[in-house]
């Protein structure tokens, strides 16, 4: 690949419900809504967490974009690297997640795994420096 290529990857996130989505992810994750857009009754959304963007949006069985609820489960996980964890996790519980693996110590990372209302899994942690 040439060098003068830049390339930029952003995730979406399918829900049952993109603008109660949005308000988890500002309770939980102190995400900043960017942009909203609906059309006919569903809604997409430009979020920004610390310096990360990601897209959330209602599904659409039509074009096979359908949410965790819907397919029973979810191959992917989004990884939240902060530097406080514990008050990230914390705040994420109180704001409506489910807990999957408490904050601990493993190996180099201090992380934390929780499901999001949605069916979003999250695993929130930082590096340990040695």
């Amino acid at each position: 690949m040439s060098a003068d290529i830049k390339l930029n990857i952003t995730p979406f996130l399918v829900v049952t419900d993109a603008s109660g989505a949005s308000a988890f992810y500002a309770a939980a994750f102190d995400a900043a809504l960017l942009e909203k857009y609906t059309n006919n009754g569903r809604t997409n959304a430009r979020i920004r967490m610390g310096n990360a963007d990601f897209w959330i949006g209602d599904e659409e069985s039509e074009f096979d974009n359908l949410s965790p609820t819907t397919i029973g489960g979810n191959p992917v996980r989004m990884i939240l690297t902060t530097s406080d964890p514990d008050t990230i996790f914390v705040n994420a519980l109180k704001a409506g997640a489910t807990q999957i693996c408490p904050v601990t110590v493993q190996e180099d990372w201090k992380i934390g795994k929780l499901k999001d209302p949605f069916g979003h899994i999250w695993e929130i942690g930082c590096p340990l420096q040695g």
